[in-house]
């Protein structure tokens, strides 16, 4: 029993908390879906619903069914007979329409839901603008079947809801299509969401099931961030203290940086357990971690972190905090020096730039509201609306990217059915090569991209390779054949159709007869010597010469394999050699003359110095005359 000073502090508490939830700047944008009247011919016409914020909404597809209003229990706060919405084998899905009032909305979808129902429609009971039907967290009882509601449900306005029920009065059959094809914007090829999260663990199913989504979650968002599909960025919610209660107890236990950055109390207890001082100082440990590990290219180690801790360090066994905190760190070799610098000091009487980006980034922009529901899924700048799963978050975010460029994950059998599979979705296919993609929004006809190679085309009846590498993919579309170890192909990188080769003839496709050889033999196009003899090859021909004659192919003619030198030759021959012998006599002749003078020279050159040659004389007297 609590004591009445205990209970004092307790609503001084609550007080606290009040302000601390719920600024005064909060909005709250109501996500709607398309809702298509398609019967009766007087109600045919779109209208708008608001998605629920629980079960699981077909983001990215539709859903058609017909409308059914029960005549007892049409506010839906008791059970209905199993089979009450079942819809019978051949027909379409039953859309339960019920009232609100009475009961919680999410009591309303989960008893339609027992009762077969593939969809609930809550109409309005007063006029007024849509609003999200949120789950209860005040019903104990709503943790037991929350997260089992598996259809989504929407609430529709008073006068939509009158409309209906008037003409299923008159025994009119309503069609309805709702349509979620648009509720998430997908402009690109890559999706960017922001997961809003919390790490106190200790409140209550919330937060049983956030730790839960997490785990399973994680191996999913590792893989498209790797991959480059998605980029993630978590965000933790933080308050801030009045100034009226900086000085008080409550703000003191519960803030940091002297009031500005603050947390709830896990417990709502100031006086067990742990206090929302210490949860704001492990969210922005959790955020440091993930700059640290975005800072090094490696964002998606956050879910290593973020689920090791939840492991090892539950609040329930008096594990939370730094020193478990940091040990995780190490284990995943993530720098704590780092970390710790980023965290800066809690007890410093100045903004924090993370947790003041963090304050900032709570306040709605454009179409998306503010951020005041823990945890929320914020996807294309768009809030998540539906149950915290595994698998409809995947397709939530898988219908956030642009048509045909989904990755991997967002084909597995559990998320859709490959329309691709019966009669290749009416697209163009030639062997194991097709135009049909399936999406998560329905196949597409679209030319594919095989081997770097880009078949162009309508996609629907016609799809040709382009460009260098083609005749790798299915020979280019064209003919080829192979004999005898031989291929002949009509394919040819540099060119975009197809042409026979050498040797054949037509129009090159993928045919049998798409290359005919040509017989040039009875065509009479080769060998047309009289000595030759034609036989015809694939892709080309044979010429042979009778007997010692040889085929010269260049000129289509035989001549002989041994070669008989003319008489003009030898004439030519014997020229030839005389000349050289008579050039070889006269050089003899000349070398003799010039040898002979040489050695003359020489000899009358050294007689000249022993005694006086006739001409000496001679030249000696007449100069003595002259003088």
């Amino acid at each position: 029993m609590w004591t009445m000073g205990r209970c004092g502090c307790r609503a001084v508490a609550m007080v606290v908390l009040l302000l601390l939830a719920v600024p005064a700047w909060s909005t709250f944008v109501v996500e709607e879906s398309a809702l298509m009247v398609t019967s009766p011919e007087s109600l045919k016409g779109k209208h708008q619903s608001a998605i629920g914020n629980f079960g699981v909404p077909q983001y990215g597809g539709t859903l058609s069914g017909t409308v059914s209003y029960p005549s007892v229990n049409s506010k839906a706060c008791e059970a209905f007979p199993t089979d009450q919405f079942k819809s019978v084998p051949g027909q379409r899905p039953v859309f339960a329409l019920v009232d609100r009032g009475d009961c919680y909305f999410a009591t309303k979808v989960w008893y339609a839901q027992q009762a077969g129902a593939a969809a609930v429609l809550v109409a309005d009971n007063k006029q007024e603008k849509l609003i999200t039907m949120d789950s209860p967290e005040e019903d104990p009882a709503a943790s037991q079947f929350i997260q089992n509601i598996t259809i989504p449900s929407a609430l529709i306005t008073k006068d939509l809801g009158d409309s209906l029920k008037k003409a299923l009065s008159d025994k009119e059959m309503v069609s309805i299509k709702l349509d979620w094809r648009e509720s998430l914007p997908h402009p690109d090829k890559r999706v960017e969401y922001e997961f809003w999260t919390n790490s106190n663990d200790e409140c209550g199913p919330k937060c049983d099931a956030q730790v839960e989504f997490v785990r399973n979650y994680k191996g999913v968002a590792q893989m498209l961030e790797q991959g480059g599909y998605t980029q993630f960025t978590p965000h933790y919610i933080t308050w801030y203290c009045p100034q009226a209660f900086i000085e008080s107890k409550q703000c003191k236990s519960q803030c940091i940086n002297n009031g500005r950055y603050c947390a709830p109390d896990p417990e709502q207890d100031f006086s067990v357990g742990y206090d929302g001082k210490q949860v704001v100082i492990e969210n922005l440990r959790q955020l440091c971690v993930f700059k640290v590990t975005n800072d090094t290219g490696k964002p998606w180690k956050w879910w290593d972190f973020v689920t090791d801790f939840q492991i090892r360090c539950p609040m329930k066994e008096k594990k939370y905090g730094p020193e478990c905190a940091e040990e995780v760190i190490k284990s995943l070799s993530i720098d704590v020096g780092a970390v710790q610098k980023c965290m800066g000091d809690p007890n410093a009487d100045q903004d924090h730039p993370i947790l003041k980006h963090e304050q900032d980034a709570q306040v709605g922009q454009g179409d998306r509201g503010d951020v005041t529901i823990l945890p929320t899924l914020i996807i294309n700048n768009r809030q998540y609306r539906g149950k915290l799963d595994k698998s409809a978050v995947l397709k939530a975010i898988c219908s956030g990217f642009e048509e045909a460029s989904d990755p991997p994950a967002c084909l597995s059998d559990t998320l859709q059915t490959n329309e691709c599979l019966e009669n290749n979705g009416g697209c163009w296919s030639s062997g194991d090569l097709t135009a049909c993609q399936d999406t998560f929004r329905g196949r597409v006809c679209q030319c594919p991209l095989v081997k770097g190679v880009q078949f162009e085309g309508d996609g629907y009846t016609h799809c040709e390779a382009k460009g260098p590498g083609r005749c790798k993919i299915g020979n280019g579309e064209c003919w080829q054949e192979n004999r005898d170890g031989v291929t002949k192909s009509a394919c040819q990188d540099d060119n975009a159709g197809c042409k026979c080769p050498v040797g054949f003839e037509g129009d090159g496709k993928n045919t049998t007869n798409g290359c005919v050889d040509i017989n040039e033999c009875t065509r009479r196009t080769k060998c047309q010597c009289p000595d030759c003899t034609c036989t015809n090859t694939w892709g080309g021909y044979d010429c042979q010469c009778g007997g010692d004659l040889l085929y010269i192919g260049e000129h289509d003619t035989c001549i002989s394999k041994q070669s008989q030198p003319s008489k003009l030759g030898w004439f030519v021959t014997l020229i030839v050699l005389a000349g050289l012998a008579v050039l070889g006599v006269g050089a003899y002749v000349v070398y003799k003359y010039r040898l002979r003078s040489y050695m003359d020279s020489e000899i009358r050159a050294i007689m000249a110095q022993y005694m006086p040659l006739d001409s000496q004389n001679e030249s000696q007297n007449h100069m003595a005359d002259e003088i």
